[in-house]
């Protein structure tokens, strides 16, 4: 006969196989229970970035040497009537293939247009000849706002580095054109309405500690050639310098501008925009700083930031919010 002790050992092992089978089962349920919810997870987010919108492209506002400049259209499924010119611009150089509409899916998801303005890249284009031609851009984008079911009088600007220069340039600058000018787009004004943007340089004679700052008051020296032949005659540069940077131009009326900036940009420095708000104050205009704790010249959640920018708008650009 078979001891008891010997029945036990020799149940053990099938035992312990259907406790092993039970391990398999939950651990292949885990996998797929988490492969799941990260598909489900990347879907929202595709779906997120990815709203419903009708893109026109190549509309051309003007031309630099020969080539187009160009603004591309996208509609939102839901428009709220406001349109955003957004500054496609890092490094003051541009193209359309730089530019993708779920870059800007939270503001397509509040209802606003938007109008994606290219110019030609520098050191093709001076920068001082792309300032111009944005200005163009605007006043073009104003004149076929109509036709965007977009109101010309409350347009708002966007964009990051070099595109957060230009939108300041026209924050501060931007203004009616002439009145007798030959085209009527030329007639419009540049102006507008609220302004968000990402760590933008404010004040090209003052690089303060960022890494383009060769300490001889000269301009930022990855960009020498961006400002033309003469740029690295001091003189010279003390004039295209100034009329450059947007902390020279501040002025009671500027219009509502928020800023993103991390702490830890070296390129552009946070000091950049902080000095910029502090002048904003002295002359009573309203600039807020959000500051980014320990981020550098961009960081991941900037897409999320945006649905910050967002509420700016419709802050300031929806008159029942006024």
């Amino acid at each position: 006969m078979t001891s008891s002790v010997e029945s036990e050992a020799l149940g053990a092992p099938p035992a312990r196989r259907s406790l092993g089978r039970r391990c398999l089962r939950l651990a292949l349920f885990g996998v797929a229970a988490l492969a799941l919810l990260l598909g489900l997870v990347a879907g929202a987010l595709w779906l997120y970035f990815h709203p419903p919108s009708q893109r026109t492209h190549g509309l051309v506002y003007g031309q630099r040497q020969g080539r187009d400049l160009t603004v591309d259209v996208v509609q939102p499924a839901q428009p709220n009537g406001l349109g955003l010119a957004l500054m496609v611009s890092g490094g003051w150089k541009s193209g359309t293939n730089a530019f993708a509409p779920w870059m800007t899916a939270p503001l397509l998801r509040r209802g606003y247009t938007i109008f994606a303005v290219c110019h030609v890249s520098q050191p093709d284009a001076t920068v001082m000849e792309i300032v111009a031609d944005v200005n163009r851009a605007l006043r073009f984008v104003r004149h076929q706002a109509p036709r965007f079911g977009v109101d010309p009088q409350r347009l708002g600007v966007t964009g990051g580095s070099a595109g957060g220069h230009l939108s300041l340039m026209l924050a501060t600058q931007g203004g009616p054109g002439p009145t007798d000018a030959a085209d009527p787009i030329d007639r419009e004004s540049s102006a507008v309405q609220a302004v968000a943007i990402f760590y933008p340089v404010t004040d090209l004679l003052n690089l303060g500690e960022s890494t383009e700052n060769l300490g001889d008051g000269g301009p930022p020296k990855s960009f020498v050639r961006a400002f033309g032949p003469q740029s690295t005659n001091p003189s010279v540069w003390q004039v295209v310098g100034r009329a450059m940077s947007p902390i020279y131009h501040v002025r009671s009326n500027l219009p509502p501008t928020l800023i993103y900036h991390g702490s830890a940009d070296t390129l552009v420095p946070l000091d950049q925009s902080l000095r910029f708000q502090a002048e904003a104050r002295q002359h009573r205009a309203r600039v807020e700083v959000v500051v980014r704790p320990g981020k550098q010249h961009g960081w991941l959640t900037m897409l999320w930031d945006i649905r910050h920018f967002a509420d700016w708008f419709d802050q300031h650009l929806r008159p029942e919010r006024r």
